[in-house]
């Protein structure tokens, strides 16, 4: 039997992250709780984590996405899942889309912050890890149990519900 190849973890943040202050009810970010994920969720598929960087997905700049593109093209694996903030997730897959031709690149999110408790990131995340390994390269939004082309693919905001665009 040939080995596994790793899949590389990208890290940038978003409400997957996302810790809840009790003192001020505000949202903030302390570290990431990828390692507990793939802990809980039992994986046994060899990752690379690597966190970019901790931010809300409204205050991501070009130069983060510049960033995301880099460490996407310079990593040895050609199965990428990045972990993304659901409100610019597809703007970022599109400027992957127009970079990066060779890989399969696996974006992924939540809606509601993994301690929480009742967050749907860790089932987000089994989808993604999945998908990364038998979809053929491209880029893809991977939420609510179904994938997504980048092309067609938005966040619809009344329903928190990821959907192809008509």
């Amino acid at each position: 039997m040939m080995p596994i190849k790793p899949i590389r973890i990208f890290i940038t943040g978003g409400t997957f992250d996302k810790e809840y202050n009790e003192l001020n009810g505000q949202l903030f970010f302390k570290d990431t709780q990828m390692h507990d994920l793939l802990e809980m969720g039992r994986n046994k598929v060899p990752v690379v984590i690597r966190t970019l960087m901790m931010i809300d997905s409204l205050d991501m700049t070009t130069q983060d996405r510049e960033l995301i593109v880099h460490q996407c093209v310079q990593c040895e694996e050609d199965k990428i899942i990045i972990t993304h903030g659901t409100d610019t997730m597809a703007i970022t897959a599109k400027v992957l889309a127009e970079s990066i031709k060779n890989k399969t690149i696996v974006l992924t999110g939540a809606m509601i912050p993994i301690k929480f408790g009742s967050s749907d990131g860790l089932f987000n995340l089994g989808s993604a890890m999945a998908f990364v390994q038998s979809l053929p390269p491209g880029v893809y939004v991977a939420m609510n149990g179904r994938y997504f082309s980048w092309d067609n693919v938005r966040k619809n905001k009344q329903t928190g519900i990821f959907e192809e665009i008509e």
